[in-house]
């Protein structure tokens, strides 16, 4: 992935190896702009969103984009950091639709909300429920057996 530092460079992000992926982390303020030249250029390719994932640091949040080029066979991985205390990251899902459920999964369990999402409403969980399960913070309940 030697042409990403040249294709991403308005951008200004930083491109490092992870074991066997190449790792951009990125301001949140730039990640649609450049979600869009990392799938609609056609030197790279990424036309699939194959997972969004959120990691609670305590004090941050990281959104994790995993993504595929189906034509050209590489991937790579995209991260945004988001304060715990405004937990706040543009949607992609006008970039990849894949986005859409993960987006919510992601309000829904930790707390994040995804600007612009068409619909952040609960997935996985009822309606009216407390907290964010995905949290570090989240207290669990102890379960007895008897």
């Amino acid at each position: 992935m030697r042409l990403l530092p040249e294709v991403l460079a308005p951008f200004s992000p930083q491109i490092a190896a992870s074991y066997d992926d190449v790792v951009i982390t990125v301001d949140k303020s730039k990640l649609v702009q450049m979600a869009r030249v990392l799938r609609d250029d056609s030197r790279l390719s990424f036309d699939l969103m194959r997972l969004l994932t959120v990691v609670d640091y305590n004090d941050h949040f990281q959104v994790v984009y995993h993504l595929w080029s189906l034509g050209k066979r590489h991937r790579t991985v995209v991260k945004v950091d988001t304060p715990a205390a405004e937990a706040s990251v543009p949607s992609v899902t006008s970039v990849w639709r894949t986005a859409d459920w993960y987006e919510r999964e992601g309000k829904e369990l930790f707390g994040v909300n995804f600007e612009g999402h068409p619909k952040l409403e609960p997935l996985l969980l009822w309606e009216g429920f407390e907290g964010y399960p995905g949290r570090r913070s989240y207290q669990l309940f102890d379960y007895k057996e008897f």
